[in-house]
């Protein structure tokens, strides 16, 4: 039996605050969403202003790359190099720049998503989240 770490309570606080600072310090409104590792939600924030559609947008963005294990951009970037077969994934709909997993000692625990700005944008949010636990991101 293998053990692994898991997201607290305390650790989803910890990433939506360090996200919403990042969002806040460029003048960005958006929405956060925080899944577990198998695409299940913890958190979804959505800051003044932003459009309705864009909570949709940032959870499944997190979902795809907490079930994929990879940043969304990833798929975004197969599919406009040619790869159109991507758009019949099963289970994924947020292939677009925008969402990074959370990876703990080698143990993918989760994913934030974010949407809202630019996607590179969108991505650097995600990115400060998750590095407020002390943890680097995936390139």
């Amino acid at each position: 039996m293998q053990s692994k770490p898991m997201l607290t309570l305390d650790d989803v606080k910890k990433i939506a605050a360090a996200a919403e600072a990042e969002a806040v310090a460029n003048g960005w409104a958006v929405v956060i969403s925080i899944v577990d590792d198998g695409g299940h939600p913890l958190w979804l924030q959505r800051m003044d202003g932003v459009a309705p559609l864009t909570a949709h947008m940032a959870a499944a963005k997190a979902r795809t790359a907490a079930l994929g294990r990879r940043e969304s951009k990833i798929y975004e970037d197969m599919i406009l190099n040619g790869r159109m077969s991507m758009m019949s994934a099963p289970e994924i709909e947020g292939m677009i720049e925008g969402a990074v997993p959370i990876v703990v000692d080698g143990h993918y625990v989760g994913a934030v998503g974010v949407s809202g700005v630019k996607s590179a944008c969108d991505a650097q949010i995600a990115k400060a989240g998750i590095a407020a636990l002390g943890v680097a991101t995936l390139s």
